[in-house]
């Protein structure tokens, strides 16, 4: 495979890198460059960003890039019911160590996975992302085609809610501990809260980063066939890129 090959599915557009390095420093400057060319043209900016292990190189290059995050609000996209934020698999605890803390932005809103009211909680996130227009969101795409904790049982293209309680499919916890955030599958809440499938695609901009090997077969079904799996929503997008390495792309 070249070192970088580049085509459209749909309105999505696929670029596709040697390795997950140059994949990830490609990515970076993407999003680095968009939020740049917004701050040039607004007061302040505001972002999506997803927690899990195939973004951590993303994020890292990503903090490394000037940005004047001084502007910028973020939000995350998802979070397991019942889990502390001090939990080692807490999605809040993963975007504050590799982004959070490290960029000191103008705010950032987080899930409270733990509240007392998930309903409530659930209300209350809807609100802050209704309250201002959302610029980019950066996501990855699950082993079983999930953005964020929409798995294909419970995702909705026309969904009424912004976020909501979900129920995990077996492939998507299977993941989780594939990971090496929780030791069994019997430890991996069966329930989390997430952002739907409407509220990521309002984003002005998506960046999806989708590497390794056991994303080729959900990669595949992202691009090919008809628009359900998932993630192929991605494809109706008129501002949306997926950022691929070699493995992920090797079932095209």
């Amino acid at each position: 495979m070249r070192t970088e090959s580049a085509f459209n599915v749909d309105l999505l557009k696929v670029r596709i890198f040697q390795n997950q390095p140059t994949m990830a420093k490609a990515a970076a400057t993407a999003t680095a460059d968009y939020l740049n060319s917004i701050l040039s043209k607004q007061k302040s900016a505001t972002a999506i960003f997803a927690s899990a292990a195939s973004q951590i190189q993303f994020l890292s290059e990503l903090t490394s890039l000037p940005v004047d995050w001084s502007r910028i609000t973020i939000f995350h996209m998802d979070e397991y019911l019942g889990i502390e934020e001090t939990h080692p698999a807490s999605f809040r605890r993963f975007l504050k160590e590799h982004l959070i803390n490290v960029v000191k932005p103008l705010a950032y809103n987080l899930i409270n996975g733990d509240a007392l009211e998930p309903i409530s909680e659930c209300e209350r996130y809807a609100s802050l992302l209704k309250a201002q227009p959302i610029d980019l969101c950066c996501l990855g795409i699950g082993e079983n085609g999930h953005i964020a904790f929409n798995d294909p049982p419970v995702a909705n293209f026309n969904d009424p809610y912004t976020v909501k309680i979900v129920k995990l499919d077996e492939a998507c916890r299977r993941q989780q501990v594939g990971e090496g955030a929780f030791p069994n599958i019997s430890a991996v809440p069966q329930y989390a809260i997430t952002l739907t499938i409407p509220a990521l695609m309002s984003a002005k901009c998506m960046i999806c980063v989708c590497p390794e090997k056991r994303k080729a077969a959900a990669v595949k079904s992202t691009l090919q066939g008809d628009i359900k799996c998932p993630a192929s929503i991605l494809r109706t997008h008129k501002n949306a890129t997926l950022f691929l390495d070699a493995d992920s792309a090797s079932k095209l």
